[in-house]
C-alpha cells in the first residue's frame, strides 16, 4: 500500500474566507483516505472559522512541526504560526496589513516545508494582493527577505524556489489551460508573445500532463489574433512567433498542434480533443475556465458551484491553489463554497502520485 502524500495547505488571508473553506474542505473525511493534510496558519483563526461554519465538533490540533500531525478525520492539524494576536478583534472582510502579512508568512512557510521535503505538495488559499503588498511595504521588507512587492502567489513561489521559467495552469476537471503571460496589461501581453516563451510554455504544459499520468499529451496552442490573424491580415504573431514555436516543439517530440483560433479551441478541448491549451494571455485562459467552473443559481441568487484549480508549473515543488479570490464579502458568514479547495487538494494529490510513478 502506497504512502499517502502530505499536503501543506495555507490558510490564506485570515480576513477572507480561506479559513472557513479550509474547515469545510477538511470536514470531507474521504480526503484523509487520499492524503495527509496539514494547515499552515494561525490556529486561532482556524478555530474561529470552525465556529463560523458550525463545525465545532471538529478538533483543531496544534502542531509545532509536521511530525506532530495526527492526520485523523475529525481533526484538523494546524502548523501554528503566531500571526494574529487577537482573533476576536481582527477585522474580518477588510484589507489590512496584519492580514496581508499573515497570508504572506503562511506562503513562505509552506514553500520552506516543501523545499525541505517535509510536505509532498503545497496547496494555497487566496491572498489579497493589496493587503500583502501593503504589509511588505509597511515592514520595509524586514519580514520578507528584503522584498517589498510581489504580483501574487506565482511570483512568490518563483522567487523562493529560484525558478526562472514558470507558468500558471488553470484546470476544471479535464479542461486545462496554461498561459504565456499573466499579470501584465493586455498591451504588454501582446508584446510578450515570442517564440522562445511560447516554446517554454509548450514544454512546461507537456511535462505537467505527463506528471499527471497522461501519456503522449496533445497540447493545443491558441492563436493571439482573431481567426489566428488570417494569414497576416489581422496580425502576424501567429506567423512570426507562435507557429515557429509549435514546429520547434514538434521537433522535440511534443505532440503540439496549432495555432488554433481562440474562439473554437476551448470547446474542442472540452470535447476531449486536447489535454491542455496554451493561451497567449491571462483572460484568454481564465474566461473559459471560470465560465464552466463558476455556476450561479439565478433562482436562489447564490453560487451553486465555484470550481477550478490554479497550478504553478515549472517549480521544483508542487503548488496548487483555489481559483478564486479572498471572498471578503462572504467572510465570517459560513456560506463560502469549498469545492475549489477540494479540487486543488485532489490535483496536488494527483500530481504527487504522478511524479512518483
Amino acid at each position: 500500500m502506497s504512502v499517502k502524500p502530505i499536503i501543506g495547505i495555507t490558510m490564506g488571508d485570515p480576513a477572507g474566507n480561506g479559513p472557513e473553506i479550509t474547515v469545510k474542505a477538511l470536514a470531507h473525511t474521504d480526503i484523509y483516505d487520499r492524503c495527509r493534510p496539514i494547515v499552515v496558519g494561525d490556529m486561532k483563526m482556524i478555530e474561529q472559522a470552525a465556529r463560523f461554519v458550525n463545525r465545532t465538533d471538529i478538533t483543531i490540533h496544534h502542531c509545532e512541526k509536521v511530525s506532530d500531525a495526527l492526520f485523523t478525520p475529525g481533526t484538523i492539524d494546524v502548523l501554528h504560526m503566531e500571526l494574529i494576536p487577537d482573533a476576536e478583534a481582527f477585522p474580518i472582510g477588510q484589507v489590512s496589513v496584519a492580514g496581508g502579512n499573515a497570508a504572506f508568512q503562511c506562503v513562505r512557510k509552506v514553500i520552506e516545508l516543501a523545499m525541505n521535503g517535509e510536505v509532498d505538495a503545497t496547496c494555497t488559499n487566496a491572498l489579497n494582493k493589496e493587503a500583502m503588498n501593503k504589509a511588505l511595504e509597511f515592514y520595509h521588507g524586514e519580514n520578507s527577505d528584503g522584498h517589498t512587492h510581489f504580483d501574487g502567489h506565482t511570483e512568490i513561489y518563483a522567487t523562493y524556489t529560484g525558478t526562472k521559467k514558470y507558468t500558471m495552469m488553470l484546470a476544471h476537471h479535464d479542461l486545462r489551460v496554461v498561459h504565456v503571460s499573466t499579470h501584465v496589461s493586455l498591451r504588454e501581453a501582446c508584446d510578450r508573445v515570442k517564440k522562445d516563451r511560447v516554446l517554454d510554455v509548450i514544454r512546461i504544459a507537456d511535462k505537467a500532463c505527463k506528471d499527471m499520468g497522461i501519456r503522449n499529451p496533445k497540447v493545443a496552442v491558441a492563436g493571439l489574433n482573431p481567426h489566428c490573424g488570417e494569414n497576416g491580415l489581422f496580425g502576424t504573431e501567429e506567423i512570426e512567433e507562435i507557429k515557429p514555436a509549435i514546429e520547434a516543439a514538434k521537433a522535440q517530440g511534443i505532440n503540439a498542434v496549432g495555432p488554433i483560433p481562440p474562439d473554437s479551441v476551448f470547446s474542442e478541448a472540452l470535447g476531449g480533443w486536447y489535454d491542455i491549451v496554451v493561451c497567449m494571455y491571462h483572460d484568454q485562459g481564465h474566461i473559459p475556465l471560470k465560465t464552466v467552473g463558476f455556476v450561479y443559481d439565478r433562482e436562489l441568487q447564490t453560487w451553486k458551484a465555484v470550481e477550478g484549480v490554479n497550478v504553478t508549473l515549472g517549480l521544483p515543488i508542487i503548488r496548487t491553489s483555489v481559483d478564486h479570490g479572498t471572498g471578503f464579502a462572504l467572510a465570517g458568514k459560513g456560506t463560502s463554497n469549498e469545492l475549489s479547495l477540494v479540487n486543488a487538494i485532489d490535483y496536488a494529490i494527483r500530481m504527487t502520485n504522478g511524479q512518483k510513478k
